[in-house]
């Protein structure tokens, strides 16, 4: 049974066009499925996670990621007598809108953009489920529940100050109710965001050598399972014993976040979802000991593996390819897919860019490089 601050699909607010309910599925199933189906959520999986592509099979990608996130949000939300659909939803799409080759593809496209009020891929995955994606005659997007697109949009909590032109665009026509926090759904999909692609960074990164074991005694509460289990199986292969830290790390971390969230649930006296929306913080946490934990291995990840020299000298590669295309479709319009062509307003400077940035956004890592490889460059691209 679902708690009564809960977000209930019976209860829906619904969705900007009307439609008949289904007598199968609940609202935020259907929704599910919806992105599922979507081109979009298909191209996540040649999108970079942090290795390219084509570096190895067993490498995330955001497809991968997208789907373990999905399982941790699911898995919380359901011990808390919360809507599983709606987590697992929300989760499924949070990364929607993000750009070839990962953070690199993205810090790029925004430099482009800069003069153009930059690029989010936050709002750009509102952008891929209310106008991008063409699969209904009566409407641009698919339709999603409030309650979906507000999670997308806040997971990450109230949206204050300066709002992207997107998102304050849409939320004129559907009022995403933007100062307010977002559901708990929401908020546990963004912490299992959190709980899954520092763990699975982790592996990765020692898979790919970029880390090894030794360097995690930097962080001292994966240490100590590295050397309990190395205690207790005094033959554990690297690659085993990698699995295993992964498995405890998520299990502790799904533990402290369950614990943490019934604690700040009763310390509130939570009894309906509108007091959650109106808390001066998020009530989806996880204790002050383990958020400090995450903290450092944030810091570590970014010192160790994003900025060590193999994925800077790929990011450097990334960014030429990206900033290449921009300038490529900017110099020639007629370059572009004659249905994409048809999107920019006249010839007008701005909309060209937009244009061209919600182009290059949804590009696969493989096609990036082979538009580039055809348009852009004299050296044939073939890998990294």
């Amino acid at each position: 049974m679902l708690a009564s601050y809960a977000s209930d699909p019976l209860k829906s607010r619904g969705r900007l066009y009307k439609e008949i309910p289904t007598s199968y599925r609940n609202e935020f199933e259907r929704d599910r499925d919806r992105i599922i189906h979507t081109n979009a959520f298909r191209r996540l999986q040649y999108k970079t996670q942090v290795f390219i592509n084509h570096e190895g099979d067993h490498y995330r990608n955001r497809l991968t990621h997208s789907l373990e996130v999905s399982t941790v949000a699911r898995s919380v939300a359901n011990t808390l007598n919360l809507s599983s659909d709606l987590a697992e939803t929300i989760a499924l799409a949070h990364d929607l809108g993000h750009t070839p080759f990962g953070h690199a593809g993205e810090r790029a496209l925004n430099e482009c953009m800069k003069e153009y009020n930059g690029f989010s891929h936050n709002a750009q995955s509102l952008k891929i489920l209310t106008l991008l994606e063409k699969r209904y005659v009566a409407y641009n997007g698919v339709n999603l529940t409030w309650e979906v697109l507000e999670g997308i949009v806040k997971h990450n909590g109230p949206i204050l100050g300066e709002i992207n032109e997107y998102i304050a665009e849409y939320n004129k026509q559907n009022d995403l109710e933007l100062s307010t926090h977002a559901s708990a759904e929401a908020q546990i999909a963004a912490l299992a965001d959190d709980i899954s692609y520092i763990s699975h960074d982790l592996e990765d990164s020692i898979g790919a050598k970029i880390i090894d074991f030794n360097s995690l005694a930097e962080l001292k509460y994966i240490d100590q399972h590295v050397f309990e289990l190395k205690s207790k199986f005094k033959n554990i292969s690297s690659s085993c014993l990698i699995y295993e830290v992964v498995r405890k790390l998520i299990h502790e971390l799904i533990t402290d976040l369950l614990w943490q969230t019934k604690e700040n649930l009763n310390k509130e006296k939570i009894t309906n979802i509108d007091k959650i929306r109106n808390l001066n913080y998020q009530i989806v946490d996880f204790t002050e000991k383990t958020n400090e934990n995450i903290k450092e291995t944030k810091k570590f990840l970014n010192k160790r593996v994003y900025k060590s020299n193999k994925i800077t000298a790929i990011s450097l590669k990334c960014t030429k390819i990206v900033q290449g295309l921009f300038k490529v479709y900017m110099d020639d319009i007629n370059l572009l897919p004659v249905n994409w062509k048809m999107l920019i307003d006249s010839n007008e400077t701005y909309s060209k860019a937009r244009v061209v940035a919600d182009y290059i956004a949804g590009m696969t890592d493989r096609f990036a490089i082979q538009e580039y490889n055809q348009l852009c460059s004299t050296s044939y691209i073939t890998c990294f």
